[in-house]
């Protein structure tokens, strides 16, 4: 279907030239009252009826508050701020962005958002699903709601989960945001009024921001005191919960309906025994069933906690890691004694907002280093940090025990520029997967790229064999980044030779991360198990799910999805029998 989207915006209509490759503009340098018209293709659940990519905001300028619930000081108050930020606004339509924080790159294409699908049923199977398959497959992802006002970064969106429920070989799809309070609260308002963390807090205007947004708190205005996260990253299912999260805020526990809907339930404090952000990343002890976390602070100490829950979700007393710095921490480690705990370059500095800069920086100063902690440490001073030079690793896959050689080996895909994917470098991004061997007896660190013959292929966001997470594990599988940031397909790497097999969707089509669900028989070799990708064809603009037997990679079925599915982030499969007891 062909559309000529105009979306309203402050200072007149301006439309988002969806077909543009994502990271392929150039910084854009915005004109008030201009009206920039383009034609594009989306793909629509009712030809009949034409869908914009965002929800309608109830108007060109700052909300308007309800007058009936405002007494006098708050009506005041809105006016002034209102006003302020119009001010804002008119200011910022000259300031060219950087491609990290322009919405014309960051969500064109398939990363551009799609509308609420309620559950579609009988959906087309071209293939057999494997019979051991019966259960949910649902991935996470940024799906803002409201066009942005200002700069927006991908991982600035509004979490939306996609499901697919597989049961005797049929399949239905249903896609959901996850209402958190912030969402809540803006789509109660009409407009996007919570900062974006990544892609509006930068210099004068950031802080500018910043000021509004707990002035608004201030007056109340808005509710700022329960969480300002987008749970827009991760999944997990643990203690018959399902959550999501960012790590920026709690989880958000969200619940598969009987007919394969979602459901947000709520944030989830763990019956009240979590008081701060998860990263979103926790690691289940596929053994032991204790769920591993980590949480970061970048105001206030300490800088780093580190904490697990008991299977049945009582919660450690938190362990805290000071730091010099306040890092950005986004995934970590664990072995079967052990955690693995990443200290690298890419800091906080909100000082560097004063000069006009991004809070989020590369230390170049900084060495990094890894951090290894006995589960049960008590205190921070239990734990062995090892140097490991110019070290950036966005995503650790896995790590064991070696105690032959009295080593910790860390599987991860180091990347450089460490900073890229937050500030526009002239250099390209590269992510090489990579072995970290650390010896705990010489507190010495080595590293090497797995890949044999030195092969440059980007491989970025994936998973191992989940039943054997912090063990020795021999296949990895990741995805292809190339072009980057587009996923070509992935590849099943041998650890232990660093030899690769590849698997590439073909043609124009592109996705995301391979997510592998071990086999159905307790799964005997490693790679015993499937391979779930969504994925997306630009040149048809259709979206399907794929299901790939892993050890042979071969396509075992294809899942036409009836809507757009745009890239996203990490997911988790919900099987059959853990349903019956789902809270």
């Amino acid at each position: 279907m062909v559309s000529l989207l105009t979306m309203p915006m402050s200072g007149g209509a301006k439309t988002w030239p969806q077909t543009q490759t994502h990271l392929g503009f150039r910084p854009i340098k915005r004109k008030p009252n201009v009206v920039i018209k383009c034609t594009v293709q989306i793909d629509v659940t009712d030809l009949t009826q034409k869908r914009q990519l965002f929800t309608p905001r109830t108007t060109v300028t700052p909300p308007q508050h309800n007058p009936l619930r405002l007494n006098i000081f708050q009506k005041a108050a809105a006016i002034a701020i209102d006003a302020a930020e119009r001010v804002l606004i008119s200011r910022e339509q000259d300031t060219p962005l950087p491609k990290t924080a322009d919405p014309r790159v960051q969500i064109a294409g398939n990363y551009s958002p799609v509308p609420e699908s309620p559950v579609r049923r009988n959906i087309t199977v071209d293939g057999t699903i494997p019979d051991c398959i019966d259960g949910v497959y649902v991935r996470n992802g940024a799906n803002p709601m409201f066009e942005p006002i200002a700069g927006h970064h991908l991982f600035d969106g509004d979490g939306m989960v996609h499901d697919v429920k597989i049961t005797n070989g049929s399949a239905s799809y249903a896609c959901r945001f996850t209402k958190t309070e912030r969402l809540v609260q803006e789509k109660r308002l009409g407009r996007p009024v919570f900062p974006k963390a990544i892609g509006e807090l930068h210099g004068h205007s950031g802080i500018a921001r910043l000021m509004l947004f707990y002035a608004r708190g201030l007056c109340g205005l808005i509710n700022n005191q329960n969480g300002v996260g987008v749970a827009n990253a991760g999944l997990v299912y643990f203690n018959n919960r399902l959550l999501a999260m960012s790590e920026d805020d709690l989880p958000y526990q969200l619940k598969i309906t009987k007919t394969g809907d979602l459901q947000t339930v709520g944030r989830y404090d763990f019956d009240g025994q979590l008081n701060s952000a998860m990263i979103a990343h926790p690691k289940l002890d596929p053994v032991t069933k204790e769920l591993h976390a980590l949480s970061y602070d970048v105001i206030k100490k300490p800088d780093l906690k580190y904490f697990r829950f008991s299977p049945d979700g009582v919660k450690s007393p938190e362990l805290e890691i000071p730091l010099e710095t306040p890092t950005m921490i986004h995934d970590f480690a664990i072995t079967e004694n052990f955690v693995v705990i990443p200290d690298q370059q890419v800091v906080f500095k909100l000082g560097e907002m004063i000069s006009g800069k991004s809070p989020v920086v590369f230390d170049g100063e900084k060495v990094s280093r890894l951090g290894i902690m006995h589960k049960d440490a008590t205190e921070a001073s239990e734990i062995i940090w090892v140097n490991s030079p110019e070290t950036f690793c966005f995503h650790l896959w896995n790590a064991w025990e070696s105690p032959e050689t009295e080593e910790i080996v860390v599987i991860g895909s180091c990347m450089t520029p460490a900073d890229s994917i937050f500030n526009e470098r002239d250099e390209s991004l590269r992510s090489v997967l990579s072995e970290i061997r650390i010896n705990l007896r010489t507190r010495e660190a080595t590293r090497r790229a797995l890949l044999v013959n030195n092969e440059d292929v980007n491989l970025e966001i994936g998973m191992v064999n989940r039943n054997r997470l912090g063990r020795k594990t021999r296949f990895a599988f990741l995805a292809i980044a190339d072009p980057w940031p587009k996923v070509s397909g992935f590849a099943k790497v041998d650890l232990s030779t660093g030899e690769m097999k590849k698997y590439i969707y073909g043609g124009e089509k592109y996705g995301g991360e391979p997510f592998f669900l071990p086999g159905g028989d307790g799964g005997e070799n490693e790679d015993d198990g499937y391979i779930f990708c969504h994925v997306h064809d630009e040149d048809k603009e259709t979206s399907e799910l794929q299901i790939i037997n892993a050890g042979s990679l071969e396509l075992e079925a294809t899942i036409k999805l009836p809507s757009r599915v745009p890239y996203g982030f990490h997911g988790t499969f919900v099987d059959s029998s853990e349903l019956v007891d789902q809270l």
